[in-house]
């Protein structure tokens, strides 16, 4: 991989990400039209560090107010003691499903499901879920009205995101969606909900690749994840934005689209799967 490929693929990565549509299909399908090589879902993990970097910055107060009061309550020995407490405890319970199956499904997830096919497939069910759940939705609830359950139902739903095409934050926010939180607040809580899981995919993959760093392929994968740095900050604020005042059809219409015309592509043997 050379310096443009990293920066374009660091692009798509930072705007992929938090975009319902699914970066690990993104990185898949670029490289596949522009004759490049898959990168591979090592990568995509360690780029996705440069995104977990983007969420930590802009909701730095958010995140350090939840950090605070989790160790305050572990001081006081009593871990419950206050909403941002039992949050920041939910948070780590809603980050257990998506560990798990990481682990039993870790072969699966770095080979087969990352045939084109599968992305296609994963792209159009996801949009068919995703505008269900904008149509029956009552978008009443916000973060205030965060419980257990919900976390544990999000936490399921953002474990589906490691099949490619899904989308991490594409199964959340329409999981956010279907237990009637707000666009804003789903689409929030979905960036709180990826930290634990960016965090640990991440350093694992990075560790795994810690030989390489020194090497040729060191420059270009640091290059890619500064860049979704950048990209996935502005991309945050831009979502947070538009899911204020705008439903999420635009995205649902556009995973439609990518899906039908990588089947086309697929079919025609245009791309190979």
């Amino acid at each position: 991989m050379d310096l443009f490929q990293a920066i374009v693929l660091g692009i798509f990565q930072g705007l992929t990400e938090f975009l319902p549509i699914s970066s690990t299909a993104h990185l898949r399908i670029v490289p596949a039209l522009l004759g490049w090589p898959d990168p591979g879902a090592p990568f995509t993990a360690v780029t996705q560090i440069g995104t977990l970097l983007a969420v930590l910055f802009t909701f730095r107060k958010d995140v350090l107010r939840l950090f605070a009061a989790f160790i305050r309550a572990l001081l006081h020995r009593r871990p419950f003691e206050s909403n941002d407490a039992a949050l920041a405890w939910w948070i780590i319970a809603g980050t257990i499903p998506i560990v798990v199956c990481g682990m039993l499904f870790k072969s699966s997830i770095e080979h087969a499901f990352r045939s084109l096919y599968v992305i296609s497939a994963s792209l159009i069910i996801l949009a068919g879920l995703l505008a269900l759940a904008e149509r029956i939705s009552r978008r009443a609830r916000t973060m205030e009205h965060v419980r257990f359950s919900d976390v544990l139902a999000i936490g399921a739903a953002q474990a589906v995101a490691l099949v490619p095409g899904a989308s991490r934050s594409g199964t959340t926010i329409t999981a956010g969606l279907f237990l009637h939180f707000t666009r804003e607040t789903s689409a929030a809580f979905s960036f709180l909900l990826s930290i634990p899981a960016i965090a640990l995919s991440g350093l694992y993959q990075l560790y795994e690749l810690r030989h390489q760093l020194l090497g040729e392929r060191g420059l270009p994968l640091i290059v890619a994840t500064v860049v979704s740095a950048i990209v996935g900050f502005l991309t945050i604020e831009m979502l947070l934005r538009f899911l204020r005042t705008h439903s999420t059809f635009l995205f649902i219409w556009y995973r439609l689209a990518l899906g039908i015309v990588l089947l086309i592509l697929l079919s025609l043997g245009i791309l190979p799967p």
